[in-house]
């Protein structure tokens, strides 16, 4: 409601200003009409308006011809004469007797033309429309459609336009970012539709490719799984597959104002106005591991790495450099030749690497009218197929339809909510999996055995060798830090870095060697103490166990030279308790849709630590302070310091804690609160308890 009335109150201050009403409101020109300096055409309901604007510097201004969101006057859509500006606010637009749009400048040369011709008529029109198309048709011959801008693209990407190739004359329509930000001439960098496989939403640098999408999947582009967060309330995405055209668009909601945008630094982002104001939701390249092919062939980048390399070798493959993990871009090499005669004959099989986006389908072939296990069996039978996956994953069914990779696959990394890829691997590669148990068991029991005396051994050594450290020591042993490496990124842990504090620990905003942000939550020495220390180690251990796009990923932590510092992704727009009980501007900022989401997001965070993960995780500590928001709104839940993991349908009342007022006789009786996990909930079962015995005062 909120939007609405901002929406409102934008559109009523557009029809109160004195050029609105200088140049009539129109939308529509005429044969022989023109536009001038001051004028303008509004959009029926004032969403759009096209008129001249200027750019560059008050010494040397230059003017344009643009369409632009009628409540931001910065959010130029569409330019005609980016190539061509006029050096002052003298030029006029006019519809010319043979239907084509002429931008003259004051000299009366032309500097633009929209070269839509035909025979004299006094019927035709030029139109903005609310959609921000600006149409010439003519009216007297069945309302004939001669050009629209809607196919000459500038860098945005507008509600009903689309992207891609008209198949029976081989045009295009795709996205180029302007020169600069003062400068709409066209820039390096295009957004296209890379039909030559899976339709894939593509960033070029001239013609080298810097950034993918994903292949579309029928319900979204797999490696931009954003979009799922977000599109039942804001967009509809559409991909049209036909014999005549590929192409994507999308349609906004009723209301809803947002646009696609190249940006002049080789950025996309996806901006909707809420709130009187511009929010990004979405952008990318987001991070390292979406650098085309960074990891090369039958590499995957994985972003939560806290490696200096985000690349790895698939499952299979090994890393043929001199010097292991010393480069981004990895040699793999399988390590099993596949055993495949060209009669058809093969022992090789399939092993599923989940949650990526899928490799670049230049080289892979797309039936869309068989069923997974028929593309599987088609992928087997051929020598040169190394990997396959379903083309059509829409609507929570079984997927459909198939994508056949050739030879090798490039640039591949995990993101969350990702389609499953089908590795093809040697048998004897597969069989690692399945040792013979009955000829293992009894050499695995004495091997388990002497392991666990060993660990027992270890710890107590490790105890009396490195006392700093006490019996509280996380086990996430892979994913830690030094401790110079965490003072370089919070400049030695400086006040200015600081975000937050509270009487247990001080968080401190960091950047890696990697650029990526992050959030440093350093322990104070006073939190030091037993339970302290035992509270760090279970929150890295609970987090080293769980996975999930509602839970907040740590990425690394420290226990070095008496600190506990822990490492998690940054949150930009911090945590939920300041949007519910902050500042009434804050508080704003949260409509009722937004805040739907975010309990869903909870929910569905909450469900996966009872159920999805494991071990069945509590949280006990699930308050608004705990729950971060990314920047695009999505919510992660944190602070697992008092988590208490069960052996799932089993209650655990072990380390029952009964805090016990003063004011209390030790010889009453009181009933609390026991939880156990039962179904998918934890419930409350209130049970009696003698102060005298059971209390243990806190």
């Amino acid at each position: 409601m909120e939007g609405n009335w901002s929406r409102l109150l934008n559109l009523l201050l557009l029809l109160l200003s004195p050029t609105a009403f200088a140049a009539g409101v129109a939308d529509t020109l005429g044969k022989g009409s023109n536009i001038t300096g001051g004028g303008t055409l509004v959009s029926a309901n004032g969403t759009f308006t096209m008129g001249f604007f200027s750019l560059g510097p008050s010494t040397n201004k230059r003017y344009y011809l643009g369409i632009w969101f009628s409540v931001s006057p910065d959010a130029v859509c569409w330019v005609a004469n980016g190539l061509r500006p006029l050096s002052d606010n003298t030029g006029v637009l006019v519809l010319g007797d043979t239907g084509s749009l002429l931008l003259r400048d004051g000299f009366g040369q032309v500097a633009w033309s929209s070269n839509s011709t035909i025979a004299s008529s006094s019927s035709m029109e030029a139109q903005l429309l609310e959609t921000g198309n600006l149409v010439v048709r003519d009216q007297g011959s069945g309302n004939i459609l001669l050009w629209q801008s809607f196919d000459h693209p500038s860098n945005t990407l507008l509600s009903g336009m689309k992207v891609g190739k008209n198949l029976w004359n081989g045009a295009e329509w795709h996205l180029t970012s302007w020169s600069s930000a003062d400068d709409p001439s066209p820039g390096p960098y295009r957004r296209v539709l890379d039909t030559s496989g899976l339709p894939d939403f593509v960033l070029l640098e001239g013609n080298i490719t810097k950034y993918r999408t994903g292949p579309w999947n029928g319900e979204s582009f797999s490696g931009a799984t954003e979009v799922l967060g977000y599109k039942d309330r804001l967009i509809t995405l559409g991909v049209t597959n036909s014999s005549g055209e590929i192409s994507y668009g999308y349609t906004a909601k009723p209301g809803v104002w947002t646009r696609l945008v190249v940006m002049d630094t080789g950025v996309v982002n996806r901006f909707v106005w809420e709130n009187s104001r511009w929010n990004n939701i979405f952008e990318g390249p987001r991070d390292p591991c979406d650098e085309y092919g960074k990891c090369g062939a039958f590499g995957v980048c994985d972003v939560s790495s806290v490696a200096s390399s985000f690349c790895r070798c698939l499952r299979g493959f090994s890393d043929a450099s001199p010097s292991p993990w010393n480069q981004d871009t990895l040699p793999c090499r399988r390590n099993v030749k596949l055993q495949c005669s060209s009669d058809g004959g093969t022992t090789d099989g399939f092993v599923r690497v989940k949650g990526v986006k899928l490799p670049d389908t230049h080289n892979a072939s797309v039936d869309m009218g068989i069923t997974g296990e028929e593309c599987k069996a088609r992928c087997h039978a051929n020598c040169s197929c190394v990997a396959y996956a379903a083309a059509d994953i829409r609507g929570g069914g079984v997927p459909s339809g198939c994508v056949m990779w050739m030879d090798n696959i490039v640039d591949l990394r995990y993101v969350d909510h990702g389609q499953d890829l089908y590795l093809r691997l040697a048998k004897s590669e597969l069989d690692k999996d399945f040792p013979l148990a009955a000829v293992v068991a009894p050499v695995a029991s004495t091997v388990a055995a002497l392991a666990l005396l060993l660990l027992i051994w270890w710890r107590r050594t490790k105890t009396k060798h490195n006392a700093s450290d006490g019996p509280w020591s996380p086990t996430m042993g892979d994913r830690s830090f030094d401790l110079p490496t965490v003072k370089m990124a919070t400049g030695d842990f400086s006040q200015s870095h600081v975000i937050g504090e509270g009487g247990f620990a001080v968080v401190y905003k960091g950047e890696l060697p990697d650029g990526r942000k992050v959030a440093v939550k350093r322990l104070k020495q006073s939190a030091l103490t037993e339970k302290g220390k035992r509270d760090f180690a279970r929150e890295v251990d609970v987090m080293a166990n769980v996975r999930h796009g509602n839970l907040l990923r740590l990425l690394a932590y420290c226990n070095e030279d008496g600190e506990r510092i822990l490492i998690y992704a940054f949150m930009p727009n911090k945590s939920l308790d300041l949007y519910i009980f902050g500042e009434p501007s804050d508080r704003a900022r949260l409509n009722w849709r937004l805040r739907l989401d975010i309990v869903h997001g909870v929910a569905h965070g909450v469900a996966y630590l009872h159920q999805g993960s494991e071990e069945c995780v509590v949280h006990r500590d699930l308050k608004p302070s705990n729950v971060l928001l990314d920047d695009n709104w999505k919510p992660k839940i944190a602070d697992f310091n008092t988590a208490k993991l069960f052996i799932k349908d089993q209650p655990d009342q072990s380390d029952l804690t009964i805090v016990v007022s003063p004011f209390l006789d030790p010889k009453d009786k009181i009933q609390v609160m026991v939880f156990s996990p039962k179904w998918q909930f934890f419930v409350k079962e209130y049970k009696e308890y003698n102060l005298a015995k059971d209390s243990k005062v806190l």
